[in-house]
């Protein structure tokens, strides 16, 4: 069981509370969604989220060649919650991250 302690410790890194925050707000990303999101290149995004993996808060699922991540299906329903209501009230703290992906003309996970 996820505890609050690991929990916030996870999320204490800009890189993966932003990482989580946007797959929260989209339901699941591909790492190139987050790369272009982030600014970051692809093993550092992928470090992160296999951090995060490991914390319980992600899980991965394959689609062809692409990995998407999501909320992992087993999050206690109060950690889901903060999420949520982070992305909601806190929309400043993504926007450029949001913008980023909203002008992204690749479709790297589309190829």
């Amino acid at each position: 069981m996820l505890s609050p302690l690991t929990f916030y410790k996870c999320l204490a890194e800009e890189t993966r509370l932003k990482s989580v925050l946007l797959i929260c707000k989209y339901d699941a990303l591909c790492v190139c969604d987050l790369q272009v999101a982030l600014g970051m290149t692809q093993p550092k995004v992928s470090r992160h989220l296999a951090e995060l993996r490991k914390c319980g808060l992600l899980s991965d699922e394959r689609r062809g060649k692409w990995v998407y991540y999501r909320l992992h299906d087993k999050l206690p329903d109060w950690a889901r919650d903060v999420l949520h209501i982070t992305v909601s009230k806190q929309s400043d703290y993504l926007a450029g991250s949001v913008q980023l992906l909203s002008l992204s003309k690749t479709q790297c996970c589309e190829s």
